[in-house]
């Protein structure tokens, strides 16, 4: 009771001080009729000097950790050594001078008792910083972080500690993700639903080269037969094109049961009446290179999924909506072959038009009418006609080769995706056919974030914003936080924090 007193009482005078200075701060301001906003700047300066003054009191506080000389730890004699650490915190950098026990003077620290009792990171970092650091940086370019956390919050870090955060930050994911509570299936809706797409993500390096370089297989280059000098500034066609690699986007959610007819979908309007999904989850995957093996990014996706549905599903439909992408529908068979695979009617539609263009013009009420005549009949089940029909079309002698080519494809892709557009059942068993959730979230997630103007990622670092992104929209991040901060705490400590 005693100590809670004299530290309440330490406190109280750091305190009153500091709030000496405020009071100040205040009568110079309306002595002088200064402007609100600048007092409030002003204030805001002052109220963050408080801050790491208070800290380092708090600090103080905790004692510095000597007890005596040597220290007898688990049967082993340490030696007393003087150290200094800094602690940087959203109030500034803090010097912390404590003393810790290791065997020798350039020996291991193995007690450290001040760092202990305050539950200090492994870094500099404080985890708030650290917090705040990542939160933005997953939001807005790193440079930008940096400078509005400067301007704003008078913090002093730079874009690569940005970046570093980021990186071991981003290494705590798959752990958490792993041990966080499987979605209750009580609360779940009548449809499970899972989706993916892929979307371009720019790089520095092509994938390949990559591969070839961390698996120590020399790059084959083609020999030239060019004989004159080449130009040193001008660029060679084609070397402006933005490389780019896949990333491959997934969720899961569940909906309630919407059940519709094919003039239902063509009304369309607002339709207030429309389920929305719950317990989305998303993730973002890129392929890399690990070890002497190269892990796809779709492949680790599927996997995710398989996972997810394995805890939610119990009676429920499971839905596999995606467009026509032939790599992620080989993947679908492989990892949830149950599923009930939808082919996205916004995809559809694109076909449709791409057919009208090839008799009316673009944009013409033909060529609206065309498509709109010819998605009724897919809605109402009949993809046996339309294809039959688009082959009659084939043999007119009036259509030109370009279109004829155009037309073939729209007939082969349908054709090859039949069993997956019987949208007349979908729609009476009250299915959604329509991607549009994982279409927004690879906007969201990665174009975003990492298609801004200049912008070129390494695959780590690319990945390492993906798994923030999706862990902050899945509404993990104070739950994610927590994790990352326990467990280090227990790797440093041997106990929770």
């Amino acid at each position: 009771m005693n100590t809670i007193v004299s530290l309440e009482t330490r406190f109280g005078k750091v305190l009153a001080k500091e709030f000496r200075r405020l009071e100040t701060l205040l009568a110079k301001g309306m002595k002088h009729r200064t402007r609100i906003d600048l007092v409030e700047r002003d204030l805001f300066e002052t109220l963050l000097k408080m801050g790491l003054r208070l800290l380092e009191e708090f600090v103080r506080a905790a004692g510095d950790g000597n007890r005596g000389r040597v220290l007898v730890h688990h049967g082993r004699r340490l030696q007393r050594i003087e150290a200094t650490r800094n602690y940087r915190s959203i109030f500034g950098v803090l010097e912390i001078r404590r003393f810790v026990y290791a065997a020798g003077e350039h020996k291991k620290v193995e007690v450290a008792l001040p760092d202990k009792k305050l539950g200090l990171p492994a870094g500099e970092q404080s985890y708030v910083l650290e917090d705040w650091v990542t939160r933005l940086a997953t939001e807005i370019p790193y440079a930008k972080a940096v400078q509005w956390l400067r301007e704003v919050m008078k913090i002093g870090t730079s874009v690569r500690a940005a970046e570093t955060m980021v990186g071991k930050l981003s290494e705590h994911v798959e752990c958490f993700r792993a041990e966080r509570p499987a979605v209750s299936v009580k609360r779940e809706e009548e449809v499970l639903v899972v989706t993916a797409d892929g979307k371009g993500v720019p790089i520095r390096r092509p994938l390949e080269e990559r591969i070839e370089e961390e698996l120590g297989k020399k790059p084959h280059k083609r020999r030239s037969c060019v004989k004159y000098k080449k130009a040193e500034k001008r660029r060679h066609r084609g070397d402006k094109k933005v490389r780019k690699q896949m990333a491959t986007v997934g969720a899961a959610y569940g909906i309630a049961r919407w059940k519709r007819t094919a003039q239902d979908v063509l009304d369309g309007g607002s339709q207030p009446d429309r389920p929305r999904p719950h317990n989305k989850r998303l993730w973002a995957e890129m392929t890399k290179v690990l070890e002497d093996t190269v892990s796809r990014g779709a492949e680790r996706l599927f996997e995710q999924l398989a996972k997810e549905v394995a805890t939610r599903r119990r009676r429920h439909p499971l839905v596999c909506l995606m467009d026509g992408d032939r790599a992620l529908w080989k993947l679908k068979q492989r990892h949830l072959p149950e599923a009930i695979g939808i082919l996205d009617i916004y995809h559809v539609m694109e076909k449709l038009w791409s057919a009208a263009y090839c008799f009316h013009p673009e944009g013409s009420a033909e060529a609206e009418q065309f498509a709109t005549r010819y998605l009724e009949m897919l809605l109402e089940g009949k993809v046996g006609s339309v294809i039959g029909v688009f082959r009659r079309f084939l043999k007119q002698p009036r259509l030109k080769p370009a279109k004829r080519k155009a037309l073939d494809t729209v007939i082969r892709y349908f054709a090859q995706r039949r069993e997956a557009m019987q949208y007349d059942q979908y729609l009476a068993a009250g299915y959604p056919i329509g991607s549009g959730i994982v279409e927004g979230a690879c906007r969201h997630v990665v174009a975003d974030r990492l298609e801004q103007t200049g912008m070129r990622w390494e695959i780590e670092g690319a990945q390492a914003i993906l798994n923030l992104r999706t862990t902050e929209l899945n509404g993990e991040w104070n739950d994610f936080i927590e994790h990352r901060i326990q467990t280090e705490q227990t790797r440093l400590y041997s106990q929770a924090a």
